[in-house]
C-alpha cells in the first residue's frame, strides 16, 4: 500500500455543528436524547466531545475534506492513515473552532496516496484547558483514482421530507442499511439535504394504522427562518445512527437542490402566501442562511471557479470518470409558464453553462457523469406555472429547455460522447433515454438520465416526460399511493460501476433494502 506523503501540506477551512455524544467504532453508537423545545441547556465539563460523527467528502486524487463539530470551542486535529491502528498516521492541525461557526470545522488535507483505503481519526483539543482533548472518532474512506480502476459509487437525495424523519426504530433512515452493504467508493448525494421548509411530528398514522416516530428536534417544528434553525436542518440528518456511520465510512460529494432552502424557490423571489413565513419575506435572506449552514454541515472543497458562492464543480477520478457537479438552484430564473421564446439564463446561468462546456471539452476520461440535481424531461409543475427544466409544451425549446439544448448541441458539435445524466429530485426511480429521432429538437447525440431517490422522504411520481428532446421510459418504479412512507417502501438509491477491463458503466437502480430492479450496460463510445 502506497505510503503517505511525509511534505504533504494541510490547508484548512472552518464549518459548524451541534451537539451530542459519539463513540470512536465506525459503528458509532447512538446520540443522547436530543434536547426538546424549553428543556435546559446541557452544562459542559470535563473533556471535550465531538458531537455530531465525523465526515469526508470530495476525495480528490490526493486530498480530502474532514469534518466533524465539538461541544465548546476548540482545536480540531486529525490523525490519518492507511492502516486502521494508526501505526503509521501522519498528524494534521485542524482549525480552532467557535460559535461564529456554530462549532463545527473542516480540515483539507493534501498529499494522500491515491486510490487508497484511509482511515482518520479526530479529536479536539480543549482552548482553555490545557491537556483536555475529547475522545477519538474514527472514519474511513477512499482516497480518488488517478490510474485505471475498478469504480463504484451511489447516488440518491431527499431527506427527512413529507413528514418522515429520523425513526429511531429503524436505526435512523431505512434505506441506509442498504446502502452500506454496497461497499461504494464515494456517495453523491443530488440535493435536497434536508427539508427546512418541513416541519416534524413526534408520531404518523399511516393507512394500514401503522405508527411511524419522529426524532423531533427544536429547530424541526417549524420551518427555518433564522440561520441558527437552517443549522439545525442540516444537523438534523446526524441524529439517525446509521446515516452517520454511513458517512463516517464513506466519503461523499453534495449538492442542493431546493428544500435545502424553500420548496421550489428561485433567486429574486419574495413570499406572499407562504404557510409560516411573514408576507414580504425575502427568499435571498433565506437562501443566504442555507448557504452559510451547507458549508458548515457538509465537506465540500473549496474548487469552484465560481466567484459568487455558488458549488458547481469537477470531481476527477482517473481515466475512467469525471463527474460534474451543477447547481441548478442559485442561478435558475423565476417560475413562469416557461414558455419564453428568447434564452434568458434557465438553469445555469451564463457562466456555469460556459464552465461546464469548457470543462467537459477538457475531459479526458472515458465517462462523463453529469450530477443535475432538477431531471432534464421530467414536467414538475409549480402551481400554474413550471418549476422543472422542461414545460409540457413538446415542441421547440422554450424557456428553460434553451440552456439544455444549448448544452446538448455543443456536446454534439465538440463530438463529446459517453455522458450520463443522474438526478433525483422527483421521489422515483426511472431510466429515461434521450434520442433525437423521437424528439422535436434533434441536434444532439442520444443519451441516457438515470433518476433515484428519495432516500427517506414521501414517494410519489409518476411525472410527465416532455417530449421535446426525445425521451424515452425504459424503466419506472412509482409508489402505489402519493407521499408513501419508508416503511411502505418506495424509496430508492442508484449504483454506478465502471469495469477498469472493459470501460462499461453499468447503472443498477435498488430499491430500500438493495435489491437490484434495473439495470443498464453501456458500452463507451470509439474515440
Amino acid at each position: 500500500m502506497t505510503a503517505l506523503n511525509r511534505r504533504a501540506v494541510l490547508g484548512s477551512t472552518a464549518a459548524l455543528g451541534a451537539g451530542l455524544v459519539l463513540g470512536t467504532a465506525l459503528d458509532q453508537p447512538a446520540l443522547a436524547t436530543p434536547r426538546r423545545l424549553g428543556a435546559p441547556a446541557l452544562v459542559r465539563s470535563g473533556r471535550p466531545v465531538l458531537t455530531h460523527g465525523v465526515q469526508a467528502g470530495d476525495a480528490i486524487a490526493d486530498s480530502v475534506m474532514l469534518w466533524s463539530r465539538v461541544d465548546r470551542p476548540a482545536r480540531l486535529v486529525a490523525e490519518i492513515s492507511p492502516d486502521p491502528s494508526f501505526r503509521r498516521a501522519r498528524r494534521v492541525m485542524g482549525p480552532v473552532v467557535g460559535p461564529d461557526t456554530d462549532l463545527t470545522g473542516q480540515i483539507r488535507v493534501f498529499g494522500l496516496p491515491t486510490s487508497t483505503d484511509l482511515f482518520y481519526r479526530i479529536t479536539a483539543h480543549d482552548q482553555h484547558a490545557h491537556g483536555l482533548t475529547s475522545e477519538p472518532l474514527v472514519g474511513r474512506f477512499r482516497s480518488g483514482a488517478t490510474g485505471r480502476e475498478d469504480i463504484r459509487f451511489i447516488w440518491s437525495g431527499d431527506i427527512a421530507g413529507q413528514g418522515w424523519g429520523v425513526n429511531p426504530d429503524l436505526g435512523g433512515y431505512r434505506i441506509v442499511d442498504a446502502m452500506r452493504r454496497a461497499g461504494a467508493h464515494f456517495f453523491l448525494c443530488s440535493g435536497d439535504n434536508c427539508y427546512a421548509d418541513g416541519p416534524l411530528e413526534e408520531t404518523v398514522t399511516l393507512p394500514d394504522g401503522q405508527i411511524w416516530r419522529n426524532i423531533v428536534t427544536e429547530e424541526k417544528q417549524q420551518v427555518a427562518q433564522t440561520l441558527d434553525q437552517y443549522r439545525g436542518q442540516f444537523k438534523y440528518n446526524m441524529l439517525a445512527d446509521n446515516y452517520r456511520a454511513f458517512l463516517a465510512e464513506t466519503a461523499q460529494v453534495t449538492q442542493w437542490d431546493d428544500h435545502e432552502v424553500l420548496n421550489n424557490w428561485y433567486p429574486g423571489e419574495v413570499l406572499e402566501d407562504r404557510p409560516g413565513f411573514a408576507p414580504g419575506t425575502k427568499v435571498d435572506t433565506l437562501a443566504a442562511y442555507s448557504h452559510r449552514a451547507f458549508h458548515e454541515y457538509i465537506p465540500v472543497a473549496p474548487i469552484s471557479p465560481d466567484k459568487e458562492g455558488r458549488i458547481y464543480r469537477v470531481i476527477h477520478h482517473g481515466p475512467l470518470l469525471d463527474l460534474f457537479i451543477l447547481d441548478m438552484r442559485t442561478h435558475k430564473d423565476p417560475n413562469t409558464t416557461d414558455l419564453e421564446t428568447v434564452p434568458d439564463g434557465g438553469l445555469l446561468g451564463e457562466t456555469q453553462t460556459r464552465w461546464l462546456l469548457r470543462e467537459l471539452k477538457r475531459s479526458k476520461a472515458t465517462w462523463k457523469v453529469i450530477a443535475n440535481d432538477l431531471p432534464i424531461g421530467l414536467v414538475v409543475p409549480d402551481g400554474t406555472n413550471q418549476e422543472s427544466s422542461s414545460n409540457g409544451d413538446n415542441g421547440a425549446p422554450l424557456g428553460r429547455e434553451h440552456n439544455i439544448a444549448t448544452i446538448l448541441s455543443a456536446l454534439k458539435r465538440e463530438g463529446i460522447r459517453n455522458h450520463v445524466w443522474l438526478t433525483a429530485d422527483v421521489h422515483y426511480t426511472a431510466a429515461h433515454h434521450y434520442s433525437p429521432e423521437r424528439a422535436a429538437y434533434q441536434d444532439f447525440d442520444p443519451f441516457w438520465e438515470f433518476v433515484s431517490g428519495p432516500l427517506n422522504a414521501g414517494a410519489f411520481g409518476p411525472n410527465v416526460l416532455d417530449g421535446t428532446f426525445g425521451p424515452s421510459q425504459v424503466y419506472a418504479n412509482t409508489p402505489a399511493r402519493q407521499s408513501a412512507s419508508p416503511l411502505e417502501g418506495w424509496q430508492f438509491f442508484g449504483q454506478v460501476d465502471i469495469d477498469a477491463h472493459t470501460r462499461q458503466l453499468t447503472v443498477t437502480l435498488r430499491d430500500v433494502d438493495g435489491a437490484a430492479l434495473f439495470s443498464q450496460t453501456l458500452d463507451p463510445a470509439p474515440r
